[in-house]
């Protein structure tokens, strides 16, 4: 066996770019994404890696292949296969030859044969299932690591042309990639499956002895996070999951969802929550003083370094660090970032010393990461590494059923803060649920604000909404400035109409019509090339009326609906709707 695997180190030799820090985007970003949602969504282990096994062929050209996850005594334990006959009865994992499986666990590195019929490897396999002797068959086989333990295999085999040669070096890239994800996947999966009883154990304790110990009561319903919608609830019961782990997560959203809120909860229910709580806004620094925050530096590292001083990271030691803003930080910088990360060690700035840190690490943003990455902005490793757990964050809109409720409790805080006794009527609850709040909760929080302090008496009616005097500037986000409205005085721009700023496609029961649904010039809401729309569709409906209307021209239902095209594109990806090409 040693001689077999000997000859056949020399016959494969080095792998050329699979060591490679940086992988080659093009291929990969895409696939990777996918393979992401698959990896995150809700459902059972087998089921995912199923449905892993199954996308595969869309992302490279392969034959066979097989996800294959070991028991504790090397058997088995989950396989998912891909082209491969009768793998349940058979086992995947046999369609290997033991040979070639006895490599990829003694080296734990991925095995490349670009023909299985000349290997030694694959002749001495007493059931040939990856050979043949006419037709020339490529095999890759990559190692699974969870917890930086082997835990099973993932391979492909495939007819060997010229465009798979072409791709041969990219495609091993993307399946070490692929199996990362998966390992960490696993790892996750196994460490849910240990500490879920104290999950449940832990929720059923609050809600017992909630009364009795009044601080475990709080930290298990993270009473910071106001909401009871569905979207929230999901959100929640993700978060309860994962911080009972070390696992990295990525909170997504719009600015203004509370991505800090959150972290903060993760925190709260881990078991690191009495170390401390670490955070840093990436975008507020610059690159060098970023590195020192993060990294903290020795006496007389810089001008100004009068003394040594600790970094973020050892600040966190033990406990929860959350860098905002992730996306924002140079490329340079990234490199440095994915260091400490990877190692979980660092150098001070001016030091020589090798710091060790252990810290839970949440990273939030709301860029783009994937069109980054595509772009050359953001390092592909570095995303791989904090794209985890990625966690998305419903916006305001929808959660619409939790504006009145956020509503109050930002207007008891107020009367706290500055001595008041100001209360909503029904009628403003109402006026201030059917707004648009582009900018989430953080912009509820202002309007609630600036009513409290310009409210006329204690009693906030609708009148004392900006809004209600067409005063509500934010509301120029979403409608656009076409149609001749640049370089207007604000004055200008804010004279007439008395209604809110609702959303151009909301049209629930009750809401009010904004007089500048269609405020362009250049379409006339009574004419023919902008008919009204039915008042009485949802708003999914309602935005395919407006696309079938002006021919699935984005541009042109921006002008009809009052948005801009982005907030169209947006909308129909959030709607799941189709564009029609013609």
């Amino acid at each position: 066996m040693t001689r077999i695997l000997r000859d056949c180190v020399d016959e494969v030799g080095p792998l050329p770019g699979v060591s490679s820090k940086t992988p080659e985007v093009g291929i990969s970003c895409s696939g990777i994404y996918e393979i992401s949602k698959l990896l995150t969504a809700a459902a059972p282990l087998e089921i995912t890696l199923v449905k892993v096994a199954n996308i595969l062929p869309t992302f490279l050209r392969m034959r066979h292949g097989a996800i294959v996850i070991w028991a504790s005594e090397g058997e088995p334990e989950i396989t998912a296969s891909a082209g491969v006959a009768d793998s349940r009865q058979s086992g995947a994992r046999h369609t290997i030859p033991p040979a070639a499986m006895d490599q990829i666990v003694t080296t734990g590195q991925p095995l490349v044969i670009r023909e299985t019929s000349k290997s030694e490897l694959f002749r001495a396999d007493p059931q040939p299932s990856l050979s043949s002797d006419t037709i020339p068959i490529t095999f890759i086989g990559v190692p699974l690591r969870a917890a930086h333990k082997l835990v099973g295999t993932l391979w492909i085999d495939r007819f060997r042309d010229s465009a798979t040669e072409l791709r041969h070096n990219e495609d091993i890239r993307f399946l070490t990639m692929v199996a990362d994800l998966i390992g960490q996947t696993i790892a996750f999966h196994r460490a849910l499956s240990t500490s879920g009883p104290q999950i449940i154990q832990l929720h059923r304790k609050s809600a017992e002895g909630g009364r009795n110990d009044p601080s475990q009561n709080s930290r298990a319903k993270v009473d910071w996070i106001v909401g009871e919608s569905p979207a929230v609830r999901r959100v929640l019961e993700i978060v309860s999951a994962v911080a009972m782990t070390n696992t990295t997560v990525l909170l997504r959203g719009e600015s203004g969802t509370g991505k800090e809120f959150f972290a903060q909860a993760i925190h709260e229910l881990s078991p690191r929550r009495k170390k401390s709580f670490v955070k840093l806004n990436c975008a507020a620094l610059p690159e060098g003083v970023l590195e020192s925050e993060l990294f903290g530096h020795e006496k007389g590292a810089f001008t100004g370094a009068v003394s040594q001083r600790a970094g973020r990271f050892e600040l966190a030691n033990g406990g929860t660090l959350l860098l905002d803003e992730i996306g924002e930080i140079s490329p340079a910088f990234q490199a440095k970032l994915l260091r400490v990360l990877q190692e979980g060690e660092l150098e001070r700035v001016g030091g020589t010393k090798t710091l060790k840190v252990d810290i839970r690490l949440v990273c939030a943003t709301n860029k783009d990461l994937e069109a980054a990455v595509a772009n050359g902005e953001f390092r592909a490793d570095l995303y791989y590494r904090i794209n985890v757990v990625p966690i998305v964050l419903p916006p305001l809109r929808e959660r619409p059923g939790d504006i009145s409720r956020l509503s109050k409790v930002f207007l008891d805080r107020f009367n706290r803060e500055n001595n008041r006794e100001h209360a909503f009527t029904a009628q403003a609850l109402d006026l201030i649920s059917q707004c648009y709040f582009p900018g989430n909760v953080r912009e509820l929080e202002n309007c609630v604000r600036r009513t409290a302090t310009l409210a006329r008496s204690k009693t906030i009616v609708p009148s004392d909404f900006a809004c209600q005097n067409n005063q509500c500037l934010s509301a120029r986000l979403w409608k656009g400035d076409g149609g001749g409205r640049e370089g207007k005085p604000i004055d200008e721009l804010t004279r007439g109409g008395t209604t809110p700023a609702v959303s151009p496609l909301s049209t629930q029961p009750g809401s009010v019509s904004h007089p500048e649904v269609a405020p362009f010039k250049a379409c006339d809401p009574n004419g023919p090339a902008c008919p009204a729309l039915s008042p009485r569709l949802t708003e999914r409906d309602r935005l395919i009326e407006a696309m079938e209307k002006v021919g699935w021209v984005q541009a042109k239902a921006a002008r009809m609906l009052g948005l801009t095209p982005r907030q169209v594109g947006y909308a129909l990806r959030r709607h799941n709707i189709e564009m029609k090409k013609f």
